[in-house]
């Protein structure tokens, strides 16, 4: 997030939500959004599906999955033929304009609306709502990363907000909600195969020095592999061994069955896990893990805040955390370490990652904090930290737009898959139910898999709501409960991908972001009969 969650729920004139249920996935979130409503801002939601909040909505774009380059291109083309771009700031702040003004010139209202299915003044009614406010977030979520051109996505949406000089002031910017409470964090310690931690590049030679130093150790020059290519290469036997820790791929990737044989054909698999998931009833070892409450460390969160978490309860039986099985395998596999308090192991990471340089344990749990806890970038023990990214300037000097064209998902509906369906989140679940499973009380609220059908659809088909269907994908098929209503458009299904039994994934495609290698979990093409 460019901003705090405080600064654009609190100081916006108009929110636009695009690929975002926060009610549901974020409810704490969704309530501030609520409460920004309550003061009188204006909500855009850009949604395939009728969410809570489209309700309140002044604007709702009810748009065709897997369309979201082409919507954010044809908000662009009307605030160009208007003339509400910010011309100041585009000038002084940007570089590329020309190429993004002759890419989204071929974006009309009209054939925006024909690509993402909406009424064509509606997108202008929504392009003009946001251009002309003064203080206009764009938050997001999967409904924009989880395509094949997730990637372009985001650009897009980052091209739209500099269009109209929206970066780097209170309630502005492009905001990302992350959906677990350690996302940011885990991204921030050099989770992808690109980076070391704070975004710092692998193929960086300086980089790459400092960290062999610091290390001991020779590192390699080039980018690793990311998670989702891992699988290909377990079946293609160059992954041979495999250590997870707290996923559990059986349930939340996409293509279960692809899943499954990726994993079966490893040598050696490790599972380091809370309760024994379905992951970990394959795995040779299963490792005890320990959860939140029983760690110390730091979390950060969606808008950058580092916070401290503390243990507040004793680990159970031989439970250990995460941070002494890795130093004690490293050790036992000839790479000698010490074991490190988490206080010193931050002390590492802010030697090392000049966005946390200010941020140590002692720092955070100082009264001048009061627990609030410090925004990267924190370049010094002196810094305040970073409540709103790129005010000035950005971090590469000049924003960068980065033009995209529209381009189909991967697996579109045709005569013999006639459906096309998208995924997500439930309020009362928590991604693969590992955790929220064990509560009866829940379960028995929202104990099974459903499939929303819209209403025409299903009289079409001879379906009523409650009934068992089967669905259907080209990688294999489940039973689940219908749930008929006018949430989704003709055409269009969907589910949540929470539950063992009637399970989305083993239906939907593992076909990847061609930058972020992101799995298309929001479209793939299925069949529909009553079961």
């Amino acid at each position: 997030m460019t901003n705090t969650i405080a600064d654009v729920t609190r100081e916006s004139d108009v929110i636009l939500l695009v690929g975002s249920n926060p009610e549901e996935a974020h409810p704490v979130f969704g309530m501030q959004i609520r409460q920004a409503l309550q003061r009188g801002a204006k909500l855009i939601v850009v949604d395939p599906r009728n969410i809570g909040l489209s309700k309140q909505a002044a604007v709702h774009l009810k748009l065709k999955p897997g369309t979201n380059v082409a919507f954010a291109n044809g908000m662009m083309h009307v605030i160009l033929e208007e003339g509400l771009e910010d011309r100041s700031f585009i000038e002084s702040r940007t570089e590329g304009f020309e190429a993004l003004r002759d890419l989204v010139k071929d974006y009309t209202p009209e054939r925006v609306a024909e690509i993402c299915h909406i009424d064509p003044e509606d997108l202008r009614t929504a392009a003009r709502l946001y251009a002309k406010a003064d203080r206009a977030p764009i938050l997001y979520c999967l409904g924009v990363t989880e395509h094949s051109s997730g990637t372009e996505g985001v650009m897009s949406l980052s091209n739209l907000a500099m269009l109209v000089g929206k970066l780097g002031r209170p309630g502005c910017g492009v905001n990302p909600i992350r959906g677990q409470n350690n996302v940011q964090g885990a991204c921030d310690m050099g989770a992808s195969p690109t980076d070391f931690p704070g975004y710092q590049k692998v193929t960086n030679p300086e980089v790459r020095s400092k960290f062999e130093q610091a290390w001991g150790v020779s590192l390699p020059a080039e980018p690793g592999m990311f998670a989702t290519d891992c699988f290909p290469a377990m079946l293609e036997g160059t992954i041979r061994g495999l250590f997870i820790f707290g996923e559990d791929p059986m349930r939340t990737d996409p293509d279960t069955n692809h899943v499954r044989r990726a994993l079966s054909a490893l040598d050696f698999l490790v599972v380091d896990e809370l309760f024994l998931t379905e992951t970990a009833k394959l795995a040779d070892v299963v490792l005890p893990g320990i959860s939140y409450a029983e760690k110390e460390g730091t979390f950060t969160n969606t808008e950058r805040r580092v916070q401290r978490v503390r243990k507040a309860v004793p680990s159970p039986g031989n439970a250990k955390p995460d941070t002494w099985i890795f130093t004690e395998l490293m050790n036992r596999m000839g790479y000698p370490q010490p074991h490190l308090t988490p206080a010193q192991i931050m002390e590492e990471i802010s030697s090392l990652t000049p966005s946390y340089g200010g941020i140590s344990h002692a720092r955070l749990d100082s009264e001048e904090l009061h627990g609030q806890g410090l925004q990267w970038p924190c370049p010094s023990p002196e810094h305040p930290g970073t409540p709103i990214l790129h005010v000035g300037q950005f971090s590469r000097g000049r924003g960068l737009f980065a033009p995209y064209a529209y381009v189909p998902s991967m697996e579109l509906p045709d005569e013999s898959y006639p459906f096309l369906l998208m995924t997500g989140r439930i309020l009362y679940h928590y991604n693969a139910c590992a955790m929220t499973d064990k509560t009866p009380e829940i379960v028995e609220i929202a104990g099974g898999s459903f499939l929303e059908l819209n209403d025409q659809d299903a009289a079409r088909l001879g379906i009523a709501d409650g009934d068992t269907i089967r669905v259907s994908s080209r990688r294999g098929t489940i039973e689940t409960t219908a749930r008929v209503s006018g949430k989704t458009s003709p055409g269009e299904c969907w589910m949540p991908f929470h539950y063992l039994e009637g399970n989305c994934n083993w239906l939907t495609n593992a076909a990847l972001d061609r930058i972020a290698r992101a799995p298309e979990y929001k479209v793939c093409a299925i069949q529909i009969t009553k079961a």
